[in-house]
Parts: structure tokens; C-alpha cells; sequence
């Protein structure tokens, strides 16, 4: 069988759990973080350091990989694990995203959507059908369905279009995949923004479709945290407990902790590559800015707690140079850390709930202090 999902265990007090998906590439461990590879790379990695890393799954994109380096390449290498050389799971992002963050070059119609290239402006039009069919030809382990959300706060009406029209595409998008599928899961993915009975109506038409997994999506773009939060709590209730729930595009560390409580298994977020490029280090003490003064000639590593390379091997105070200077190391180095800094806090979420020490776990993680340090 190449695709199935089991849980392993649950806790009596919270919603958290673990488990494993099983694909065509392999097994993924649940919760689960998967490093963003939009174009096939995570950037400043390496494959090979993300696997030393522990690195389970990636995402990748399939408006990016559409456009550059375009299905013919894939095609002709037999799919997008064997043209970027990673012999692990991929999950797929549908474009849906690029609606709503390139809409200046997005225009939505009924049928799909007519986007303009952000790399030269050529014309393309993505419907549900195409995007299933792309991401059939890359092959990818997990696909997601087309999807439409519109700005946090966007009147009623704009949101409900947004919610039916996703309903409707999602329903073509399974039509289409039991034409195309060969040996793939497909997820549909939950819209309706802070709206309660949007969220409701949207789980519900999808629960109907039995996806093989369920995205929860629209979130992190500004709206209040607890909103974010009620909204997994909504679309949990409605969604089968059988099928993996995936977070898309919100990954805080406290994100982490108050999504899984909430029954979600599956994350991936820019913000340990973006924030790493930037200069933005996560510890187990807090935020670094390691381009800040006062780490001139500082002797300690980014973090006393981690074992990392970059830990094991190098000073605030050399990190600080080579940002400074503008040294492509920088980018590496800190990347390294942080991409070990979130796959070691999911590892031990799961541990924390085989052991039923979540919440202790949970507490003694978000009570550190959080300034920066």
C-alpha cells in the first residue's frame, strides 16, 4: 500500500497524538515539520545535511516548479524526487498561496485562475483539474488541492465566495485525481477564514469527499492568534480523526505546542530559513539577533543546549561577523541551526506524548523567558 496513516498514540486530556504516514518514499513520524523546498531546495541546505538533520518530508511548490524549471525537466527525469535528487517523502502546495500572495498577478474566475508570471510575465491559467495533473507528473507523495482565500479582514460575502468556490474546485480536483492518480494521497484543504460556520461548512463538504488528509488553510495572515486557534478547534470537531491534519504555512514554536494539543499532525513554516537568512536565531533561550553589538566578540555558542554543527563548532562572535560581512556561511550555519531547532522541538513533542509528558514539556518550553537575548 503507498499511502496509509496510523496512530500510534493519544493522549486522554488533549487532542495531541502521534503517528505515522506511510508513502511510496518512506515513513514520516507525526507531528511532523517539513522544511520548505518552494523550488526543490531548502534554501542555504543541502540535501544531505537535511537528512543528517533528520529531515522526514519536504514541501515544494507547484506554481514555483511549474515555471522554473517547467514539466518538461521533470518529466524527463521521471518526477521531482529523481530531478532534485531526494529520496524521502514530498508534499506538494497546489499554487493556491501564490492567489494570495502575488493577487496583483492573479486574477480568480469559476474555471481556475490566470496568473501572470512573477518571473517574466507570461500568461498561464491553473484549474483544479491542471494542478492535479502538474503534480501528477511530479509525482510528489502528497498532493493538495487547488484552493482560494482572501485577505484577513475581508468582508463576508468575499470570504463565503472564496470558501464555495474552494469547495467546488476541491470536488474537481478529487474527480480529476481519480483519473490521474497513480501512487499519491491527495489532501483537500479547509477555508472560511475567522468565519465559524464558513470553517464548518467548508470541513464538512470536504469531510464528505474523503480526502486522504486534511489541510487547514488561510491562517497566519493576521489574524489574532486565538482566532488561529478556534478555527483548529472548529475544523477538528468536523474532521474525520482518522486522517492527518495539516497546519499549512503557521510554524511559531508556540505554534507548534497549541496546534498539536489541538489535534494537528502536521506543519511547515519559512520562518527557520527566512529568519536564519535574516539574522533571527531561535534558541532554547530565547530569539538571537545575532547581528546586535554586543556579540562582537562574544566566546558562547548560539545556543548552550543544542548540538548542532553550528553550535558544536562556532561563537556568537564569529556568526556575527560572517553576517555582517555578508558571507554566504551565514546563511548556512545559521540555517543549520535552525532547521535542527524545530526538528528537534517536534521530536520532542512526539516523545513527550509517547511518554505523557506533553503539557510539562508544553510549560517548560513557552515559560522560558522570551526576550531576546
Amino acid at each position: 500500500m503507498f499511502y496509509s496513516f496510523k496512530i500510534l498514540s493519544e493522549l486522554k486530556d488533549s487532542k495531541a497524538r502521534t503517528g505515522i504516514i506511510k508513502t511510496k518514499m518512506g515513513d514520516v513520524n507525526t507531528p511532523c515539520f517539513l522544511p520548505v523546498a518552494s523550488q526543490g531546495a531548502v534554501k542555504a541546505l543541502t540535501h544531505r545535511e537535511l537528512e543528517e538533520l533528520g529531515a522526514d518530508m519536504i514541501l515544494s511548490n507547484t506554481y514555483h516548479v511549474y515555471l522554473r524549471p517547467g514539466l518538461e525537466v521533470i518529466e524527463k527525469f521521471g518526477g521531482l524526487h529523481e530531478f532534485i535528487s531526494w529520496r524521502k517523502p514530498i508534499l506538494t502546495d497546489s499554487g493556491g498561496f501564490q492567489i494570495y500572495s502575488i493577487s496583483k498577478l492573479a486574477k480568480v474566475e469559476g474555471e481556475g485562475v490566470y496568473f501572470s508570471s512573477h518571473l517574466d510575465g507570461s500568461k498561464f491559467h491553473f484549474s483544479p483539474e491542471k494542478v492535479v495533473e502538474i503534480q501528477s507528473v511530479l509525482n510528489s507523495d502528497i498532493m493538495m488541492v487547488l484552493d482560494y482565500f482572501v485577505p484577513y479582514i475581508s468582508p463576508y460575502e468575499e470570504v463565503k465566495y472564496s470558501t464555495e468556490l474552494t469547495v467546488k474546485w476541491a470536488e474537481r480536483s478529487m474527480e480529476a485525481f481519480k483519473r490521474w492518480n497513480k501512487n499519491q494521497a491527495i489532501f483537500g484543504i479547509v477555508q472560511g477564514g475567522t468565519y465559524r460556520n464558513l470553517r464548518e461548512y467548508c470541513a464538512e463538504k470536504l469531510k464528505e469527499m474523503d480526502f486522504d488528509g486534511y489541510g487547514l488553510g488561510g491562517m497566519s495572515i493576521g489574524e489574532p492568534k486565538e482566532k488561529m486557534l478556534e478555527m483548529i478547534e472548529v475544523m477538528n470537531e468536523i474532521l474525520p480523526e482518522e486522517k492527518p491534519k495539516y497546519l499549512m504555512g503557521s510554524g511559531t514554536p508556540e505554534d507548534l505546542f497549541e496546534a498539536v494539543e489541538r489535534g494537528v499532525d502536521v506543519f511547515d513554516c519559512v520562518l527557520p530559513t527566512r529568519n536564519a537568512r535574516t539574522g533571527t536565531i531561535f534558541t532554547s533561550l530565547g530569539k538571537v539577533i545575532i547581528k546586535q553589538k554586543r556579540y562582537y566578540d562574544d566566546e558562547s555558542p548560539l545556543d548552550p543546549n543544542c548540538n548542532c554543527y553550528t553550535c558544536r563548532n562556532y561563537s556568537k562572535a564569529y556568526l556575527r561577523h560572517l553576517y555582517v560581512s555578508n558571507e554566504i556561511n551565514s546563511s548556512i550555519l545559521n540555517t543549520i541551526h535552525n532547521i535542527q531547532f524545530y526538528l528537534d522541538i517536534i521530536k520532542k513533542i512526539r516523545q513527550s506524548i509517547l511518554l505523557g509528558s506533553f503539557e510539562e514539556l508544553k510549560s517548560n518550553t513557552l515559560n522560558l523567558k522570551k526576550e531576546m537575548i
